[in-house]
């Protein structure tokens, strides 16, 4: 995960774009180094996050630094555009190359730090459809920072957000960012759509790649490649080379 720093027009900006740009593309090189296979850039950074769609000035500025990204890399790159607006996040794509999104909440609805969340399946597949349907749409099934309407299950989510929303990748979560999810919500959501890839979303270490790496396609990990293990802080080298020597271990790099 590539954490973008605060970008233009979120209250946290620190007023250099220049600096924003040679930070994320400084990120990448350090994970490319280390052998990480594919990256995906956030505005982590722009705290508080909008529910849906996203000022222009934010567009304009991820653009920015996802081409950046891959420019220095050349890696496969993917694009999540927080807190939900995929409609962006696939602009992006379709214009840079970047090769998959990360959407919150494709189906359903959540309750959110923002408020509710409604999925727009509909229209995210039709845009997909008409600008980059070669762009693979990676869905959280009840995203972490968010509870479910009553009475919804998880695996009745990871149903509908693969078969009747169309998403190419359903990932787990824990609670909040950082936060490990309990091993047997991967086992559940594989019960419920075995045929789908499962990605690993939060909270993933040296101590649970292993066993994360039995029961996922593949895994995001940010925040303990941070400096304490503290969400968007700069890239620590050494838990960076921790976590990429674990994860070749289990085969993931």
């Amino acid at each position: 995960m590539v954490h973008l720093l605060p970008l233009p027009g979120s209250p946290g900006f620190g007023g250099s774009f220049a600096e924003v740009v040679a930070d994320a593309s400084s990120r990448a090189r350090t994970l490319a180094d280390a052998g990480f296979p594919a990256l995906m850039v956030e505005n982590f950074g722009d705290i508080p996050f909008y529910a849906d769609r996203v000022p222009a000035v934010t567009v304009a500025a991820m653009t920015r630094c996802v081409e950046a990204v891959i420019d220095a890399t050349g890696l496969p790159v993917g694009v999540n555009v927080l807190r939900n607006d995929v409609e962006s996040a696939l602009a992006i794509a379709a214009v840079t190359g970047a090769r998959f999104v990360r959407v919150n909440v494709l189906a359903g609805t959540m309750y959110t730090d923002q408020g509710p969340i409604v999925g727009r399946a509909a229209d995210v597949l039709r845009q997909r459809a008409a600008l980059c349907p070669e762009v693979a749409i990676w869905a959280d099934v009840l995203v972490k920072h968010a509870v479910p309407p009553p009475g919804l299950t998880l695996a009745q989510a990871a149903a509908d957000t693969w078969e009747r929303a169309g998403a190419d990748a359903l990932i787990v979560s824990g609670s909040g960012t950082g936060h490990a999810p309990d091993l047997d919500r991967f086992r559940e959501v594989a019960d419920a759509v075995p045929d789908a890839p499962v990605v690993a979303g939060s909270g993933a270490h040296p101590g649970n790649v292993a066993d994360l790496a039995t029961l996922c396609d593949h895994v995001i990990v940010g925040t303990y490649l941070e400096r304490d293990g503290v969400p968007g802080a700069p890239l620590d080298p050494d838990r960076v080379e921790s976590f990429a020597e674990a994860a070749r271990q289990v085969g993931l790099l």
